[in-house]
């Protein structure tokens, strides 16, 4: 199923004008760490460049798919639904992991599908807690163009590795909410037939052991944002991440949590579950 039009979509809004946190690209790489950094070093590095954007109604547009935008929301239950369920790690991967594998295989008719980590958020959370991460609010693309094929490197064998690299593959997020639907702080994505290679900046992405890249984002006009409304635990964004394929396909997207204005003051905390995978056909 693609992306999903809700039978209340006439009661919602057709789009939002929110702040989005872009990259001012000033010429300097941004450095963004996954941790504490050491003292005297800021946690995210790159100048902020907020700009007040219109935000579209995914549910009121026809045609958004992951090769065509590099985005697309697909109906999907999980046997976990609690939200202390999904804090167990290991009950994510033994339970969550194959289900996410099943549904990616079938929507997209990957032959292999391989999962590397995912990433609990949640609204309320403090700035730099280890097991839950508050939502990010800058716009970003989690792989690059380098870094990509080095992540299928650092999970495959060299043999594998070798022959897949020769072949299709894809990054994709498989995210979606976790307890209910999202009535804060919502998830925009941004249309891929609207970014262009000078918006995309190469930023260092700091873990404990190794160093991944990602994309900041700079200011386009062209930008054409979206966002599904209410989005329920059933509903899972499908993010393209990379695509090695250069056949006129999406090859990446870029995404945001916003601060969604028609929000309800004592809205519930979002909740949400991203699971990213490597796709190979």
């Amino acid at each position: 199923m693609s992306a999903l039009i809700d039978e209340s979509v006439d009661d919602q809004p057709s789009e939002v004008r929110a702040v989005m946190n872009y990259t001012r690209n000033d010429g300097v790489r941004p450095v963004n760490y996954t941790f504490d950094p050491p003292a005297g070093v800021p946690r995210n590095s790159g100048e902020i460049d907020a700009q007040t954007v219109s935000i579209r109604n995914a549910r009121r547009s026809r045609g958004l798919t992951l090769d065509v935008s590099g985005f697309e929301t697909i109906w999907h239950r999980s046997t976990l639904t609690a939200w202390e369920s999904f804090q167990n790690g290991e009950l994510v991967k033994a339970i969550d992991y194959p289900e996410v594998e099943a549904a990616l295989k079938s929507h997209t008719g990957a032959d292999k599908v391989l999962i590397f980590d995912h990433t609990l958020r949640d609204s309320t959370v403090e700035l730099g807690g280890a097991a839950l991460r508050e939502p990010v609010r800058r716009v970003h693309d989690d792989q690059t163009l380098d870094s990509a094929p080095r992540r299928v490197a650092r999970h495959l064998t060299p043999d594998e590795a070798a022959w897949r690299l020769e072949r299709r593959f894809a990054i994709v997020n498989f995210w979606r909410p976790v307890g209910g639907p999202v009535l804060r702080t919502p998830l925009a994505v941004c249309d891929a037939r609207s970014i262009e290679l000078p918006d995309l900046i190469p930023s260092d992405l700091v873990y404990p052991d190794w160093v991944g890249e990602t994309y900041a984002i700079a200011f386009n006009p062209r930008h054409r944002w979206y966002w599904y409304p209410h989005q329920t635990p059933t509903e899972a964004t499908l993010l393209k991440i990379y695509d090695s394929a250069k056949d006129g396909r999406a090859r990446m997207t870029a995404h945001t949590a916003f601060d969604d204005p028609t929000s309800v003051p004592d809205a519930p905390p979002r909740r949400s579950i991203e699971i990213r995978s490597i796709l190979f056909w």
